[in-house]
């Protein structure tokens, strides 16, 4: 039996189920979900991220990361940790990077990862390493902690609520007349503000993003550390649908193939960093293109192409305006930077 159709019984024999628990079932599920069955990444899956793209985005990730150590007074005790490492790409060009940068920020390496399928092939991408992995930050002895994040909040379930004439509902799945999976209004609400908004209008709320931001702030409060998260979504909280999926690099229709697409949302970073501030840590948010291109972007693809053909020079070209231009993933997504004492980090 496939995933819809065991969503559909649910459904029928429960009732409508909230956005939140769609999207887990649809990403999640031990037998048919996306994560857990499929290879999402790269030209051969459903999307590229941008250590996917090149190699700089890796490098320059390492670049803040070793400031933020030496910032810190280069603890020799420090854990360097990736969570939702993906394939390992971004691990990979990060540790190159380090080891020729900051040498002993690599000393202790963690990979924090829930899919057994995606553990095997990070290893296989890291090949021979002294790299630990596990399954959430609370299996990490206490030292400081220097943490990166590429697109992984914005596949953490959201709840959303719709506005109707009876006030805001908590907007579900169920099922139309014919039996097919529809978005309908459920009985539920919520006790958290809400803004003013017209009928139909949609609301997000992202509960375990940020009880995660703010457990990942109060392990950096109590023992030191920084952390850099990167992801698709917007610098100041506002009303509107942002649930969309996405197979074989197009979009499509959220409810047709449950299990099959990849579920996303955007992420609220004011919210990311109203968590972070509440695990007593200072933030900066800015775009990716902001951050890349003053960590160094151009410079770096100078170099790289530095005594090439033409050829690199035009790819690298062509990295760097997927990484950083206007239309493509420079303003789209954000950077969120968390630790006790940013004003000297880069970039400034």
């Amino acid at each position: 039996m496939s995933l819809k159709q065991r969503i559909t019984e649910l459904i029928a024999e429960t009732g409508p189920i909230p956005v939140s628990q769609y999207m887990a079932l649809c990403l999640f599920d031990p037998a048919d979900g996306y994560y857990t069955t499929r290879e999402p990444f790269g030209a051969k899956g459903d999307f590229t991220t941008a250590p996917e793209i090149s190699q700089m985005f890796g490098e320059l990730a390492a670049v803040w990361l070793a400031s933020a150590w030496q910032a810190a007074g280069a603890p020799q005790d420090a854990i360097l940790a990736e969570i939702g490492p993906g394939r390992g790409t971004l691990a990979r060009d990060m540790l190159r990077t380090l080891a020729r940068i900051a040498p002993d920020l690599t000393r202790r390496v963690a990979l924090i990862e829930t899919s057994p399928r995606l553990t095997a092939i990070q290893k296989e991408t890291l090949g021979a390493t002294s790299a630990t992995w596990h399954r959430d930050i609370g299996e990490l002895p206490g030292a400081p902690l220097f943490i990166v994040g590429n697109e992984l909040f914005d596949a953490i379930p959201i709840r959303q609520f719709v506005k109707t004439p009876q006030g805001w509902r908590e907007r579900c799945v169920g099922l139309d007349a014919d039996g097919a999976l529809t978005f309908v209004a459920g009985p539920g609400t919520t006790d958290a503000a809400l803004p003013d908004a017209p009928n139909g209008a949609i609301f997000e709320i992202a509960p375990a993003r940020n009880a995660l931001m703010q457990e990942i702030a109060e392990r950096i409060a109590r023992d030191g550390g920084a952390g850099l998260f990167i992801d698709y979504g917007h610098l100041q909280t506002g009303v509107g649908d942002t649930l969309q999926a996405m197979r074989a690099h197009a979009h499509v229709d959220v409810l047709a193939t449950p299990g099959e697409a990849d579920l996303t949302s955007h992420v609220d970073f004011a919210a990311l960093g109203a968590a972070a501030g509440a695990g007593r840590l200072e933030t900066r948010a800015m775009t990716q293109a902001r951050f890349l291109l003053g960590m160094g972007l151009l410079e770096r693809a100078g170099q790289l192409g530095a005594g090439g053909d033409a050829g690199l020079r035009e790819r690298l070209r062509g990295e760097v305006e997927r990484l950083a231009g206007p239309d493509e993933m420079g303003e789209l997504f954000k950077v969120l930077m968390v630790g006790k004492d940013l004003a000297n980090l880069p970039p400034q």
